[in-house]
This record gives structure tokens, C-alpha cells and sequence, in this order.
């Protein structure tokens, strides 16, 4: 007999932490019947089920790079009924779930997995797994701003690690900017805040690399299954 959700990490769906909370929000069935009971233990035997999938149809790992458009939620169900990321991979036999988020109106590549020590291994910040990001930015960056982002701004009372900074070209006439900016943080709004923090609103935003995953090949609404060395590079950057 295992704890319920001990079998459910094991089964590669998410992590135990996250399980727990599964079953307490009532989306775990045990032979039919929610459990919400933290405590409950099951055997080879019983029959359970998360978000009404059996997770034996889940047992094998699975990640893939998406290629998120605009206007798409970076989670597995959305209030407002909006599409989400989940909503691409609905013909699957296994549930896939978003390694953290971008923003809805943030294009780019987001990885979705049923490995949930994966997912969270990436997610931890002292992993520092760099994500590199491509901002239509308003104005022109100075030489101090841009050594302010290098070193880190203040968001919400926070030092930001820092970053690399690239300016990719400028309009002139539009008096835009285009700026590459790489971190391995994943707060929330958290490049769109940076450039703020220095005077200079994002208009537009895209995710174009993670870790060393770049977009070949991929696009908008596109995805591919990563191979056992992609998958096994990226576990090399999780610290055990």
C-alpha cells in the first residue's frame, strides 16, 4: 500500500506536492469515487484516476516543446474559458502540464511534461535555467539603463539576478526598439517589469529559447516531442 499521493508522482503526472493539492481540489478518483483525503492509501489493485484519466495511460514520460501563440493560457484550465496550452495536446492519451507560465500575450517556447520532477527540477531558481526573450520595447535604451539590467532592478521590493542584454536594432522613426534579454528567473510579468523599471513599456514579446532549446523549425501553434538526449540534457541542469 502506497500514499495516494506518492502514486500519483511516481506515475510521472506531477510532483507529490502538487498532487496533494489534486486531491484536495477533489479532481483524484479512487476505484470511481473522489477522495480527498490526504492520508489514503491504495494498492496495485485500485483504479485511479486524475482528471477522469486512469494514470496507467500515464505512466510513461513524455515532453514536448510548444510553440505558444498570443492570446493562450499557460495552464491546465482557465476561468474565463479561454484556450489554454492543454488544449493542443487534447487528442492525447496522457495529460501534459505547462513547465511554468508565459504570459497570454507572450508568444514562445513553453515545454509540456508528465514528468513532474522534471518540471519542477527546471522550475527551482537555483537551477538558473536560462530563458531567453525577444521585446519590441518603447524608446531607445541608454547605456545606464541597459547596465541597470545587467545587474539586476528592483521589481516589488526584489533585486532581479542579472541579465544579458542585447539590442537587436531600433526604428527611428517608430522610436522602437528590439532587445534581447536572457534570465533564468521566472517571476511574474517579470520582463515586461524589467523594461518598465527603466523607462521603456514592452509592446510586444516572445520567448525564442530555453536552456538550449531554441524555435527551429517550430511555429505559432507547433510542437515537437523532445528525443531521450534532449530530455536527458535538460535533466543534467537540475542540481540533485
Amino acid at each position: 500500500m502506497e500514499r495516494l499521493q506518492k502514486v500519483i508522482a511516481n506515475a510521472g503526472i506531477t510532483s507529490r506536492r502538487k498532487a496533494e493539492q489534486l486531491i484536495i481540489d477533489g479532481r483524484v478518483r479512487v476505484n470511481h469515487q473522489i477522495v480527498k483525503e490526504l492520508g489514503t492509501k491504495v494498492s496495485f489493485q485500485d483504479i485511479v484516476e486524475v482528471d477522469d484519466i486512469p494514470i496507467e495511460k500515464q505512466t510513461k514520460s513524455h515532453t514536448f516543446l510548444f510553440y505558444k501563440p498570443r492570446g493562450v493560457i499557460s495552464s491546465v484550465k482557465d476561468e474565463k474559458d479561454r484556450k489554454t496550452v492543454t488544449s493542443f495536446f487534447e487528442d492525447f492519451d496522457y495529460r501534459l502540464y505547462p513547465v511554468g507560465r508565459l504570459d497570454y500575450d507572450t508568444s514562445g517556447l513553453i515545454l509540456m511534461t508528465n514528468d513532474g520532477d522534471l518540471a519542477n527540477g527546471l522550475m527551482h531558481p537555483r537551477n538558473k535555467v536560462d530563458k531567453v526573450y525577444v521585446a519590441k520595447i518603447a524608446g531607445f535604451l541608454t547605456k545606464d539603463e541597459i547596465r541597470q539590467l545587467q545587474k539586476g532592478v528592483v521589481i516589488d521590493g526584489k533585486k532581479t539576478s542579472p541579465a544579458k542584454v542585447k539590442v537587436i536594432s531600433s526604428d527611428s522613426k517608430k522610436k522602437t526598439s528590439i532587445v534581447r534579454l536572457t534570465i533564468h528567473e521566472g517571476r511574474n510579468h517579470q520582463v515586461k517589469n524589467m523594461f518598465k523599471a527603466v523607462g521603456h513599456p514592452v509592446d510586444k514579446l516572445s520567448r525564442e529559447q530555453y536552456a538550449f532549446l531554441d524555435q527551429t523549425s517550430l511555429v505559432s501553434g507547433k510542437y515537437r516531442e523532445l528525443s531521450r538526449q534532449e530530455v536527458a540534457q535538460l535533466k543534467e541542469l537540475i542540481v540533485k
